[in-house]
């Protein structure tokens, strides 16, 4: 005949899994409510601000390159009155970016996270402490890229059938 009550061992296991389920939900929800903001312990850094319409998928706390090599970091993002998000940038104290340069939001592959890309100018003056990137180009969305290459190629499958009529009509 079959019991219908538990041994001790499986309610061990049950309150222990139950545990466990809680704890887990609990970080999780503790990491999706808390607000990540970056912030560095020494003063080896200077800061710059850069304006972008869209940046999609870049956070506080990326990285900021130049030339491949890591040079700050993204510590703050906001708003402008126009709706442009501001970064701040924290770049390492020493490096001396000429005012002509540029960021860019760039992918570091397809699926992959962002950062921003610094391309040095020509200039012999150089960006100081709290003043912005003139030039910026925003992060490029993949769906926008796919949709870009689709027009291009009905655009020219269009002419192509175009020139066919034409000398078809001759």
């Amino acid at each position: 005949m079959m019991s219908n009550e538990f041994t001790k061992e499986e309610k061990k296991s049950f309150v222990f899994g139950l545990l466990s389920v809680l704890i887990f939900s609990g970080f999780f929800l503790f990491m999706a409510f808390s607000k990540y903001e970056y912030k560095h312990v020494d003063d080896d850094f200077y800061h710059l601000n850069a304006t972008f319409r869209r940046t999609d998928g870049l956070m506080v706390g990326d990285i900021v390159r130049m030339a491949g090599v890591d040079v700050g970091r993204v510590v703050g993002a906001s708003l402008d009155d126009h709706f442009h998000a501001v970064l701040r940038l924290e770049i390492v104290d020493g490096l001396q970016i000429p005012d002509d340069s540029s960021a860019s939001i760039v992918s570091s592959n397809i699926m992959g996270g962002k950062y921003i890309e610094i391309e040095p100018g020509g200039s012999e003056d150089f960006l100081a402490d709290g003043e912005a990137f003139h030039y910026t180009q925003d992060a490029m969305v993949l769906q926008e890229l796919l949709d870009r290459i689709v027009a291009i190629g009905k655009s020219k499958r269009k002419n192509n059938q175009n020139k066919i009529k034409g000398k078809e009509n001759e």
